[in-house]
């Protein structure tokens, strides 16, 4: 091997180092918060069962149905995924400043001294969109599906597809609203521009349309649930990258 090959190899290998370190801090921080959460997992069960509490027909004894686990290690698994889940959310800031971390070798100085900003932003913007489907799309979403059951058709749901479900959908609403940091980025490093996002906006609205009707229950409510702010955070994604590139240009 030449000294010029390893000249080019090694900035690679430390790329690579740096995301290792990055992973590890973030993987150590989740094992640490879902060691601490689960201790709480009863309490969280509750919070999450709650939408289908408020949603699911009442019985003879005036409450819901109750979820139920189908096997002699279902309850113990459901409080570890359930500590995981948590601990993902309690671990974002960090996870997003490692995260951002990384990407700061491609910044200026002065970009540089923003990561904990956006570190706190992408948080909060992932936040929004986890409370957005908690508070609206599961209450009304569940309320609409439950609906269905009858006299002859009973919902006899396990607690492990139950929250596997809304996991998903909470998971997924947390990234959706990352559009406008996604969009902050892309146009920082040059790869987007505001006047794409305008010339591609029915495009990206019906794309998004789209994505709204795979990753929802196969229900228009839902979905338009999703699809609504997928298109204001479009707009706000297309303001965010005008100001960026504006301020690119005057730099």
């Amino acid at each position: 091997m030449t000294e010029k090959s390893k000249e080019k190899e090694m900035p690679f290998l430390d790329h690579l180092e740096e995301l290792r370190w990055r992973l590890i801090k973030s993987i150590v921080t989740v094992i640490v918060c879902a060691i601490g959460v689960y201790f709480f997992s009863e309490q969280v069960l509750a919070l999450l069962i709650a939408p289908y509490n408020d949603a699911a027909p009442q019985g003879e004894s005036g409450a819901a149905q109750k979820l139920i686990f189908l096997s002699p290690t279902g309850g113990f698994m459901i409080r570890i995924k359930i500590s995981i889940f948590s601990a993902i959310f309690l671990g974002l800031p960090v996870i997003f400043y490692q995260i951002w971390q990384f990407v700061v070798p491609g910044l200026l100085g002065k970009e540089k001294k923003l990561v904990p900003v956006v570190a706190f932003f992408s948080t909060l913007c992932f936040l929004t969109g986890a409370f957005f489907c908690y508070f609206v799309v599961l209450r009304f979403g569940l309320r609409f599906l439950l609906s269905f059951e009858t006299e002859d058709l009973v919902a006899t749901i396990s607690v492990n597809e139950y929250l596997g479900f809304i996991t998903m959908l909470i998971l997924v609403f947390g990234l959706i609203f990352e559009l406008p940091m996604l969009a902050f980025f892309l146009t920082k490093i040059g790869f987007l521009t505001p006047a794409f996002m305008r010339h591609y906006r029915r495009h990206g609205i019906v794309g998004m349309v789209i994505l709204s009707a795979i990753v929802t229950p196969p229900d228009v409510f839902t979905q338009l649930l999703l699809a609504g702010p997928l298109i204001l955070l479009y707009e706000i994604s297309i303001l965010i990258s005008a100001a960026v590139h504006k301020k690119q240009e005057v730099a």
